[in-house]
C-alpha cells in the first residue's frame, strides 16, 4: 500500500520519537483501516500524528501528542514480546519546508514534505539508532561480566572454572548478534529505497548523523572480541578436564599393573 507524498502528516514542525518497547512487536492482523503503508508498517494515530511500527520492537511516532502516545502504547502493549522495564528513546526535531534542500540545520531535520515515504525512512534510521543504544548498553554489561574471568586468568595463570557461567555469556552474546543482524538487519538499507530512490541522499545523511554504520562496526568488533575471550576460557576449562580424565586413565592402568604384579608375586 502506498500513499501520495502530501497526505501523511499535518503541521510544519513536529518531533519524531523512536521507542524501543520490547524484543518484538506482533503486528499480524493490524487493521487495514488505520494503515497508510507497509514495510515498514505506517499507521494513523487517533488524535493526530503518524506511527511507524517495526517487528523488532520499535515504534516511531511523528507529531503525536503525549495523551495520544500513551493511548498508542496501551494499544501496543498486548503485542509486545519481552517488554523492557525502561524504554530506550531516540528523538529528532523535524520541520517541513517545501523547496528547501533537505538536511540538518541547528539540530532540526528539514524535509521537503511530510509524506509517508520520508517518514518511513526517518523512522528506519531512528529505530536502528535506538536499538543500537540498547544493545550497546547490553554489550557493555556482558563485558563487565566477562572481565573478572580474564582478570583471574591474568593474575593466577589458572583457568577460572565455572563453565556454565561462561556458556551463559556465550548465549547472551549470540542473542545480541542475532537480534541486531538477523532480526533488525541494522547494516542493510531499507527496502523502501527501491521504491523511492530519490530518498537515497536523505537516508545517507541520517545514517551518517546517527553514526549507524560506525556504531554497528564497533559493536561487531566488540562482539567478536568478547566471543573469542569466552571461547578461549571455555577451551581452557575443557583442556583441564581432558587432562584430568587422562590422568585418571593413567592411574587406572598403573593400578591394574600393580594388581597383576601382586598376583604374580604373592601367589
Amino acid at each position: 500500500m502506498r500513499t501520495s507524498e502530501g497526505d501523511a502528516i499535518e503541521g510544519a514542525a513536529f518531533n519524531a520519537r523512536a521507542l524501543l518497547l520490547g524484543t518484538r512487536l506482533d503486528l499480524r492482523g493490524w487493521p487495514e483501516s488505520d494503515t497508510l503503508a507497509r514495510i515498514p508498517l505506517a499507521v494513523r494515530v487517533p488524535g493526530g500524528g503518524i506511527a511507524v511500527l517495526f517487528r523488532y520492537g520499535v515504534a516511531v511516532v511523528f507529531g503525536v501528542a503525549p495523551e495520544a502516545e500513551r493511548a498508542l502504547r496501551e494499544r501496543l502493549a498486548p503485542l509486545v514480546e519481552n517488554r523492557y522495564d525502561s524504554v530506550e528513546e531516540e528523538t529528532l526535531a523535524m520541520r517541513i519546508e517545501p523547496g528547501r534542500a533537505e538536511g540538518l540545520a541547528d539540530g532540526v531535520l528539514v524535509v521537503q514534505s511530510g509524506g509517508v515515504g520520508r517518514l518511513q525512512l526517518v523512522a528506519d534510521v531512528l529505530s536502528k539508532s535506538a536499538l543500537l543504544a540498547h544493545y550497546e548498553t547490553r554489550l557493555g554489561a556482558e563485558f563487565d561480566r566477562i572481565e573478572p574471568f580474564a582478570e583471574q586468568l591474568e593474575r593466577s595463570g589458572r583457568n577460572p572454572g565455572r563453565t556454565r557461567e561462561l556458556l551463559k555469556r556465550i548465549g547472551g552474546l549470540l542473542r545480541i548478534e542475532q537480534r541486531m543482524v538477523g532480526r533488525a538487519e541494522i547494516g542493510d538499507k531499507p527496502e523502501l529505497l527501491w521504491d523511492h530512490p530519490e530518498l537515497e541522499r536523505l537516508y545517507a545523511l541520517l545514517e551518517a548523523e546517527f553514526e549507524v554504520r560506525e556504531r554497528l562496526s564497533v559493536m561487531e568488533r566488540k562482539l567478536d572480541l568478547a566471543g573469542r575471550t569466552v571461547r578461549t576460557l571455555v577451551d581452557l576449562i575443557n583442556a583441564r578436564h581432558s587432562l584430568r580424565v587422562e590422568w585418571y586413565i593413567v592411574a587406572l592402568i598403573v593400578f591394574e599393573i600393580l594388581l597383576t604384579l601382586y598376583g604374580m608375586w604373592f601367589r
